[in-house]
């Protein structure tokens, strides 16, 4: 496989979308080596449809605000590769929602549901549409709107869509509401739903608590005990909430969070009084941490800084894509930590990433390490099935299993020669390998 053509190519016919781009060259970068031992992916043409969606999905999405003034609004659906199970991916609801991103994220979400083991194909969607200072009418009018299209491009074997930034356990309530009145089903369609009426228990903290499962089993491969190290974490929403709930109960102390607007540095760590108001700073609608430091006296804000400035023995980027650039990895690596893991979808740029490898820095990619939230969406669709609820306990234990199996797929796959378990590497080889077993199996399609 020559990956130098095939990104040209792309880069031609895909011009103008870079995080698509990037997640490409670094998983074809990985896989080359064990692509090239099977002739017959390339006499089948697999990395040339195994790189293109299978469906893009593109719709105008028009709504009316408080004031009476219509707002139109571009929504996504990227049905990106089914060859394993329906597609199954997040909704995004952010300013920044573009085909790229979306691209970018069903590619990468193809290769993380394969990791878990459950049959989920790979997909994601959103839109343009920013929550951020829109009432709850507002965003249920949006929520509304969007649906009326995406009803028919999902359901709960072609395509069961989740949440993801801008789209909680409110937008999920909204877009199931519609989806079931358009539809007269009441389906597994959607998962993040409540537990009232369908929902899974530890969904909204699965991302982060799985995060943590996978650290901490990193940690132990180098006999590391997590108890009593420092955290440095990105973000302060679902997915920080939970990575620093989970870091806590198993005894690390998190020192950071951060927002578009700074981060905030607390020495004394987080308690569980403070991770909740990381919820209720959420909650606002509003994109801004600072408040954190009126809050509790000891912190500090750091205004239109990064929290990888803070010495810490773990570093997590928990906010969005890109978030970890190079210079930030040359002052995270100056730091000397034990490990930085991103639990954010591709967290660290292309030049971050060969900078903390080439360092052997113990690292892991998101598409491993955040697997968990869409592994316990997986278990949603499975209660769902049977109309059984699982207690608190069963969906743990079951995700403890799915994040421990991820673990040793990427060690089986990344382990190298001297001993360095290049986990970007294991990650893409064990994911790519699936799924590109089960488009082998079932012909040109």
């Amino acid at each position: 496989m020559e990956v130098d053509k095939i990104i040209q190519d792309l880069m031609h016919k895909h011009a103008g979308e870079p995080e698509y781009l990037q997640a490409v060259k670094e998983v074809l970068t990985s896989i080359k080596d064990v692509y090239n031992q099977h002739p017959e992916f390339e006499k089948a043409k697999l990395i040339e449809r195994l790189v293109e969606p299978e469906r893009v999905i593109m719709f105008r999405v028009p709504w009316v605000d408080d004031r009476g003034e219509v707002h139109v609004n571009t929504g996504y659906r990227v049905q990106f590769n089914s060859a394993i199970g329906p597609y199954k991916g997040g909704l995004r609801f952010h300013a920044s929602v573009n085909l790229s991103i979306m691209k970018f994220l069903g590619f990468e979400q193809t290769f993380k549901n394969a990791l878990t083991t459950l049959p989920m194909g790979g997909a994601k969607g959103g839109s343009d549409f920013s929550i951020r200072g829109r009432s709850d009418a507002e965003v249920m009018r949006f929520c509304q709107a969007f649906m009326q299209e995406l009803y028919r491009h999902i359901g709960p074997n072609e395509d069961v869509p989740a949440g993801d930034i801008g789209v909680g356990a409110r937008e999920i309530g909204y877009l199931f509401g519609t989806y079931k009145k358009l539809t007269h089903q009441w389906e597994g369609v959607l998962t993040g739903k409540g537990l009232e009426w369908g929902g899974s228990r530890i969904r909204p903290e699965a991302t982060g608590y799985g995060a943590l499962y996978f650290v901490n089993q990193m940690l132990q491969t180098r006999d590391i005990d997590i108890k009593g190290k420092t955290v440095a974490i990105s973000g302060f929403g679902n997915v920080a909430w939970g990575a620093a709930k989970k870091a806590t109960e198993l005894g690390a102390k998190v020192i950071t969070i951060s927002g578009p607007d700074g981060y905030i540095y607390d020495p004394a760590g987080l308690d569980d009084e403070k991770i909740e108001y990381m919820l209720e700073l959420r909650a606002s609608g509003n994109d801004i941490c600072q408040p954190y430091e009126e809050e509790f006296s000891g912190s500090q804000f750091f205004e239109g800084r990064k929290p990888w400035e803070q010495k810490a023995d773990i570093y997590l980027t928990c906010a969005t894509q890109n978030e970890l650039n190079g210079e930030d990895a040359d002052m995270i690596l100056a730091h000397k930590p034990l490990c930085v893991a991103e639990v954010s979808n591709m967290g660290c740029t292309a030049e971050a990433v060969d900078k903390l490898i080439a360092a052997k820095q113990l690292f892991a990619p998101g598409k491993a390490v955040n697997a968990g939230g869409v592994a316990t969406s997986g278990l949603e669709m499975t209660q769902n099935s049977i109309r059984l609820s699982w207690s608190e306990k069963e969906v743990d234990d079951k995700l403890h299993y799915i994040m421990h199996s991820i673990h040793e797929q990427c060690v089986k796959y990344g382990k190298q020669p001297d001993g360095y378990i290049d986990y970007v590497k294991g990650a893409n080889v064990a994911g790519f390998m699936k799924v590109a077993n089960a488009m082998m199996a079932q012909g040109i399609v």
